[in-house]
């Protein structure tokens, strides 16, 4: 599965209390947990982080238990499961295509 994660920074830190906090809980070796791809790591401005992983579904707890260890009083987190709509749209682009041509014909 994919699983997007939006991390929202506590705002009433500054960038040095933040990664300081980040430091103390081990963050960046501690996230995300084993067995998890990060398939994407961008900053939005005015949003914060957005992480997206790979995981097996079983590895969710683990994402789940390491976010609330190391993330929270950083963070304010949001979780979104996601999938590749690519290879739908490219199908259902055929599918309109082949459907258009067939009225027009």
């Amino acid at each position: 599965m994919l699983l997007t994660v939006v991390l929202r920074h506590d705002q009433g830190q500054d960038l040095e209390q933040l990664q300081g906090r980040l430091d103390d809980h081990d963050w960046w070796h501690g996230f995300p947990p084993a067995g998890c791809e990060i398939v994407s790591w961008v900053v939005a401005m005015g949003i914060g982080q957005i992480v997206t992983l790979r995981l097996p579904a079983d590895r969710l707890p683990a994402v789940n238990v390491e976010l609330e260890r190391r993330a929270w009083g950083t963070f304010a987190t949001d979780f979104y499961p996601t999938y590749d709509f690519l290879p739908v749209r490219e199908r259902l682009t055929r599918e309109s295509d082949a459907r258009r041509s067939v009225v027009t014909s």
